[in-house]
């Protein structure tokens, strides 16, 4: 089984997720100390899903993001990379329309959805302006963008904590009960690797997105970016 480092290969990233898709939810637990269903429900306040709306979820693994936003009665697309994510998806959530794509070349076209949002996978992309650009592309004016990442706790104390536990608890904790532990410290290492919030404000601002906000979540472990589209 793989384990994509971070120059991010698309296909080496693709494979190690197909690894660990059945696992995956388990893997976002231990990364975010157990806070990720909160996380979501604050992003799915922000966005705000209503019946009509039509929202493309990128990177949406197994669904874990699309399902509260199809249960507000929103038109939502989950589009993830990995083929095996996608089959793991479906399993759970068999009346969602997943649909196999790449965040760098999105198979929509301009102006279509009232919303894109992407939840602990942009940092996965080896292109960060390009994925955030196809997102701006396919948004249609007046439109938002909802980012939810792993980023820089803001606290100088809780973040040293935080970041030993990741190269260092992660690992253990993955190699008794992972087959793939590798996938585990590349997880890390992407996330040690990332922007911190203002960083990944100004790429958003970069590419076209306007009245960039972002909001922390649990002392800055997680960071929920939002821009719109003039």
């Amino acid at each position: 089984m793989s384990r994509a480092d971070l120059g991010k290969d698309p296909e080496e990233v693709s494979k190690m997720f197909d690894g660990v898709a059945k696992r995956y939810d388990i893997i976002n637990d231990l990364l975010s100390l157990g806070r990720t269903k909160a996380w979501r429900k604050v992003a799915t306040k922000i966005i705000s899903p209503k019946p009509g709306m039509k929202i493309l979820d990128i990177a949406a693994g197994t669904g874990s993001s699309s399902r509260p936003l199809k249960d507000a009665g929103a038109d939502v697309i989950p589009l993830d990379f990995s083929k095996g994510m996608l089959e793991a998806g479906k399993q759970r959530n068999p009346d969602l329309p997943f649909t196999q794509g790449d965040a760098l070349n999105l198979p929509f076209k301009e102006n279509e959805f009232d919303v894109t949002t992407i939840s602990f996978g942009l940092r996965n992309t080896n292109n960060i302006e390009k994925a955030l650009s196809e997102a701006l592309r396919v948004t249609k004016s007046g439109g938002r963008i909802v980012v939810v990442e792993f980023s820089h706790p803001t606290n100088k104390i809780f973040r040293t904590i935080y970041m030993k536990y990741l190269m260092r608890a992660l690992p253990k904790i993955a190699r008794a009960t992972s087959s793939n532990p590798a996938a585990y410290v590349y997880l890390a290492e992407s996330i040690m690797a990332w922007p911190n919030q203002k960083d990944l404000a100004a790429i958003l601002a970069k590419v076209g997105w306007s009245r960039v906000e972002w909001h922390n979540a649990t002392f800055g472990i997680t960071a929920i970016h939002v821009g719109h589209k003039a």
